[in-house]
């Protein structure tokens, strides 16, 4: 009778435990139960649906055509963070930003990859008649989907900038040495989170929902940052009159949980490994870092655009993740990205 009562137990606790790591399926915008659908949307060649926000000039005269690529825990209104209505007539921009899947209102992929995303991008493109060659721009998470983009479609691309591009810490291209030092300066939380989703990325859910252990700092919204990255995010919250979009509305498991998962989990592919998308200079590619960035270490961003002699690199000093807010740093970047400004 007791081995009994300890045997159901037992099982008892395994089943609980397992539940415990399974997250609950996402609120899909449109069926019922699920939020309402307000932004435009496109139907992708899976069924799935993409919803974008466009800015800037008409693209029927526009000089220039981009896709701007949010970060993590943002979304398609996030384009504005790149681009001011001033800067857009005066170069003659048209750009279109979107949430990614499982964000804000595009529906949720549990098939994500790193090529996925790029197939994504390259459909918005065409069913808004962007042409046969359009930028990329992308910021922080948003980064890393750009190097999928100069992996899987770099013959659409008539140029590239990654803004702070979150760095895999798993990638084969690094000397170890100088990953395992630049890993161990994020929070111990952060090591741990990160560890979960590369090699147990089935318990990533579970890690950052339960209360026994600190989960990610930035899910937390507790970040490593900068003192310049205080003072940019006080003045914007400061300056924000609506509630902040609601990107997660569909769950945090299809967002931001499988960003981690996808980030840091193996890549089908090194960037450190790839080939100028431009031998005969008909586009660009640029890479901005903040030298005191306290989420993307400098060292590695560093080492990635030495073995790439054809990314342009601006490192910005005493600058921090959230530098693209800073006075003047959108028309910067968007001036020696499209028209080769110092």
């Amino acid at each position: 009778m007791f081995k009994t009562i300890i045997v159901v137990l037992l099982i008892g606790f395994l089943a609980w435990a397992f539940q415990t790591t399974q997250p609950p399926p996402p609120r899909i915008c449109g069926t019922p139960g699920g939020p309402a659908i307000s932004s435009p949307r496109i139907k992708l060649r899976d069924g799935r649906h993409l919803a974008y926000k466009e800015h800037g000039v008409p693209k029927e005269t526009a000089k220039y055509k981009l896709i701007f690529i949010h970060g993590f825990g943002s979304g398609k209104k996030d384009g504005l963070s790149i681009l001011t209505p001033e800067i857009a007539e005066e170069l003659g921009v048209y750009l279109v930003s979107f949430d990614r899947p499982g964000y804000g209102e595009s529906d949720p992929d549990p098939k994500r990859t790193m090529k996925s995303i790029a197939l994504d991008i390259e459909e918005l493109a065409d069913q808004l008649g962007l042409g046969s060659r359009f930028y990329v721009i992308g910021f922080s998470m948003g980064g890393q989907v750009v190097w999928g983009c100069l992996k899987y479609i770099p013959q659409r691309l008539a140029g590239a900038a990654l803004i702070a591009p979150v760095v895999n810490y798993w990638l084969p291209g690094f000397p170890v040495n100088l990953s395992k030092e630049a890993y161990y300066e994020q929070f111990p939380q952060d090591q741990w989170a990160l560890r979960v989703a590369h090699y147990t990325p089935w318990l990533t859910y579970w890690w950052n929902t339960q209360k026994w252990f600190p989960a990610s700092s930035v899910i937390a919204e507790k970040p490593k940052f900068s003192r310049q990255d205080v003072k940019i995010m006080t003045k914007l919250r400061a300056g924000r009159e609506k509630p902040k979009e609601d990107v997660k509305q569909q769950g945090e498991f299809e967002s931001i949980h499988r960003d981690l998962m996808i980030g840091f989990g193996s890549w089908e592919f090194d960037p450190m490994d790839l080939e100028t998308p431009f031998p005969d200079n008909e586009g660009s590619v640029h890479l901005w870092q903040g030298d005191e960035d306290g989420l993307v270490p400098v060292t590695l961003q560093r080492y990635i655009a030495g073995r790439l002699p054809w990314i342009h690199y601006h490192e910005i000093p005493e600058a921090g993740h959230m530098f693209p807010y800073a006075d003047g740093m959108k028309e910067a970047i968007l001036k020696t990205f499209l028209l080769g400004e110092k």
